[in-house]
């Protein structure tokens, strides 16, 4: 027992709820709707209820797949905006009780729930507040309609850990047959102090994310691409307007505990395409999801979309899988509590508050410093050369969150080296660097809100692991490869088989004759003999021939270019729409399009509203595809719209809206996809 008393806690400090959740690090998303059925990314509301009949559908493979990927719970999107409703409310027609799927008996929520209960999960809640059926939308008696809904999600399926509101509100809908656009200002339409009230009743343990209004427990990072910053403070200020850096960083002297949860899709959207069945992420690139969420003091909430037979598509699940044992591996055996460890300042001078509580495994012991002391360092001695690669640190921060600048070094060689430092820690922080062999390692707290509590400190050595190679056409339709790994050589083949360490080895822009490839692409690491997880991209005709006719900027041509760092942007003075109109150089068979849009972080010019035309003499225009580019700001991929087949030689895509509400339009690539 101690005998100095303990530091005061420092305000703000997360609920017994927060604490909870915080404990969980990594948990799953399930999308599934009519989306499904459509292949849109967001349903309009009048969507067929005949088209929802996933006849394999098995919510206990849901269950089976995220326990064996070491996540602990499953939110399900019982309703997305389209206002379909994945359990048999008695509040609507437009429901799984009025489609084919076991005769309108079924219900996806209370199998998910039973399946959740057998596997030890917990089960969450994803409640669309936008609803593009719902007649009344917009109006006042919408929102007791939302909170029946909200009642019977509450009481109907056991605990219920998280209520997930999401941020998309108002716009175009079907709304019950009025096909317009409906307006609300989310922080007063909902009334969320009284929503809350009703949840917290219903569910007192259940957390809230809500991005759409008022003030949630969690918060979303800025971004659906699986980081939050490297800075992350869990406070935010308790009122007042949210701006992209607070919610990507937090707020140091936030008066209110709002941690970050990171969501973010295993395969580039949200709901299933079979386009997508390819574009799994590759397991380099799940690590890197993971080490930039948990690794940063935040909760990873991962997305598996629902297949139209009802089940996790195999890829989803095998990379699942992967990810989980390489997470596995790397923190299998923690080097820290061999070390001989040692700490100054200790507090009151007091074992109990030494450098060994960092190692001994126990969540309520921690090296602390005296009041007012903001600086110190635990040191680990090994005796011998040691190799390294991950280095582990957390705060307890049921006591609040004090970091705000630390150093990690190392004893290499005789003479210390940094390896790595950041700001802040909070409840884990996760920093990777290059296998070095070190005799000590020091942490040094270098500035803090308040003396520093350090609860663990966790070294590591992982292993190595390989990512796939970018692969790129450019416009003459040559083909190049690049990789941010040192060392490894890439492998890739042009017709679609798997490339082997035997397949030719990429030297130099691989000429071709322009026409469709299938390109697939290792990278390899001879030393080790270790090899990357296949790389894949389907190419249609190359661009060799395309002209672009209403601007004479060299800089166009960067979207004609393949490669998806370049970016080009056109306004039109002031005024939309904006046009692009390019000449194919030929007659073609077309039967749809792709845009790569600037896809920065929250890149401008991200066109949201659109209309595609063709044209065989550029006189007369046809138009052949016109819509949204669903969620393209939060998630801005590589978006593909496909229409009848259509001789042409000219294409116009013409946008007439963008994210920021102006005449500045980015584009990265333009593709057209040919009749094969």
């Amino acid at each position: 027992m101690p005998s100095f008393p303990p530091p005061a806690p420092l305000a703000p400090t997360p609920s017994a709820t927060q604490w909870r959740w915080q404990r969980l690090e990594t948990y799953a998303f399930v999308h599934f709707s009519l989306n499904t059925y459509t292949d849109q990314a967001w349903g309009y509301g009048d969507e067929d209820l005949s088209l929802f009949n996933p006849q394999g559908l098995d919510a206990r493979q849901w269950a089976r797949v995220c326990r064996d990927a070491g996540l602990k719970a499953i939110i399900v999107t019982a309703k997305h905006h389209c206002g379909f409703c994945l359990w048999p409310s008695k509040y609507t027609d437009y429901s799984v009780k009025n489609t084919p799927w076991k005769d309108g008996k079924g219900d996806v929520v209370g199998e998910l729930a039973a399946a959740c209960q057998e596997y030890g999960l917990k089960l969450g809640i994803y409640l669309s507040p936008w609803d593009r059926n719902r007649a009344d939308y917009a109006q006042p008696s919408y929102i007791s309609y939302f909170r029946q809904q909200l009642t019977e999600l509450l009481t109907n399926y056991g605990p219920i850990f998280e209520i997930w509101f999401d941020g998309a509100n108002g716009g175009s809908g079907y709304y019950g047959g009025a096909r317009e656009i409906r307006t609300i200002d989310p922080k007063t339409y909902y009334d969320w102090p009284n929503t809350y009230s009703l949840i917290r009743s219903l569910q007192p343990e259940c957390i809230i994310w809500n991005d759409g209004g008022d003030r949630g427990e969690l918060r979303w990072v800025g971004t659906e691409d699986g980081f939050v910053g490297e800075t992350n403070w869990s406070m935010l200020d308790s009122q007042g307007d949210v701006s992209w850096a607070m919610l990507h960083h937090g707020l140091p002297s936030g008066d209110a505990w709002v941690a970050a949860e990171v969501n973010t899709s295993i395969r580039p959207e949200w709901f299933y395409h079979p386009s997508e069945d390819g574009k799994v992420k590759s397991l380099p690139r799940l690590l890197d999801v993971y080490y930039a969420s948990v690794g940063r003091n935040a909760s990873l909430l991962l997305n598996f979309p629902i297949t139209p037979a009802g089940l996790i598509h195999p890829n989803d699940e095998r990379a699942a899988r992967e990810w989980a044992q390489a997470i596995r591996d790397s923190f299998a055996h923690d080097l820290a509590p061999q070390a001989q460890v040692s700490a100054s300042p200790v507090r009151g001078g007091d074992p109990a508050y030494g450098g060994a509580r960092t190692v001994d495994g126990d969540i309520d012991t921690y090296w602390a410093t005296d009041d007012g002391v903001m600086q110190g360092a635990v040191t680990l001695d090994w005796g011998r050369p040691t190799a390294i690669n991950r280095f582990m640190v957390e705060e307890d921060i049921r006591q609040g969150q004090r970091v705000s600048a630390f150093e990690v070094e190392a004893m290499v060689g005789g003479a210390w080296q940094t390896l790595a430092h950041g700001t802040t820690i909070g409840y884990r922080r996760i920093l990777r660097f290059p296998s070095v062999a070190v005799s000590q390692v020091r942490f040094s707290v270098r500035a803090a809100r308040a003396c520093p509590m350090i609860t663990r400190i966790g070294v590591f050595n992982a292993p190595l692991v390989l990512r796939p190679p970018t692969i790129m056409r450019n416009q003459q339709g040559d083909i190049s490869f690049r990789t941010d790994d040192i060392g490894p050589f890439v492998h890739y083949t042009l017709d679609g088989s798997s490339p082997t360490p035997q397949s030719p080895r990429f030297t130099a822009p691989i000429p071709t004759d322009g026409g469709r490839l299938d390109v697939r692409a290792i990278t390899f690491d001879p030393s080790s003999g270790q090899v990357s997880p296949v790389g894949s991209e389907t190419f249609d005709l190359a661009r060799r021939a395309w002209a672009i006719l209403d601007t004479d900027d060299p800089d166009s041509l960067r979207l004609l270019d393949g490669d998806p760092a370049t970016v080009w942007h056109k306004n039109n003075g002031g005024a939309l729409p904006v046009d692009l109109e390019i000449d194919l150089g030929s007659q073609q068979t077309l039967v749809g399009f792709r845009y790569l849009p600037d896809h920065a972080l929250w890149g401008p010019g991200i066109i949201t509203q659109y209309e595609f035309w063709v044209a065989a003499d550029l006189v007369s225009w046809k138009l052949v595809s016109e819509g949204e580019f669903s969620n393209i700001v939060n998630n801005p991929i590589r978006q593909e719209k496909a229409f009848a087949p259509v001789e042409a030689r000219y294409i116009r895509l013409r946008a007439l809206k963008n994210g920021e509400g102006n005449d500045n339009i980015g584009y990265s690539n333009l593709e057209v996809i040919t009749m094969h």
